[in-house]
């Protein structure tokens, strides 16, 4: 009996211990998919109506003035070898980056340094796709 109670102590010793740890410990900066200080400014549904396959994400990091692009699979597409690509560039037809190419998770990310300007985002999982042209302008 005394036993376990000297053990029942312990054990909730430990357990505030760890929580404490726990509740104590911070990530040095959040990292998202296009790095650290970047927000999401834009999600969108591949295609627009109907069956969804995708999703292409828009991130600005306002201290850089760039943009990252991201397109990830969906339902059937989600987690599975398909063709995924992703497309981003300033509103003025400069700064073209992109990726394509049969991925599992995601194509990109892609990057394009825009601060002040608007930025045209393509994404596309198999046959399906999208198009934004002057958007997220800054």
């Amino acid at each position: 009996m005394r036993t376990r109670g000297k053990l029942a102590t312990l054990l909730a010793s430990a357990t505030l211990a760890s929580t404490a740890l726990v509740a104590g410990a911070a990530p040095v900066s959040a990292t998202g998919p296009c790095g650290s200080s970047y927000s999401r400014v834009g999600a969108y549904a591949v295609p627009e109506s109907g069956t969804r396959k995708g999703t292409l994400e828009v991130y600005y990091n306002s201290s850089t003035g760039k943009n990252c692009a991201l397109m990830y699979g969906y339902g059937s597409t989600a987690n599975t070898t398909t063709w995924k690509s992703v497309r981003i560039q300033r509103s003025d037809n400069t700064g073209l980056d992109q990726d394509g190419g049969n991925y599992k998770y995601y194509a990109g990310p892609v990057y394009v340094s825009a601060p002040g300007q608007c930025i045209d985002v393509e994404g596309s999982v198999g046959q399906a796709g999208v198009s934004y042209w002057d958007v997220h302008c800054g």
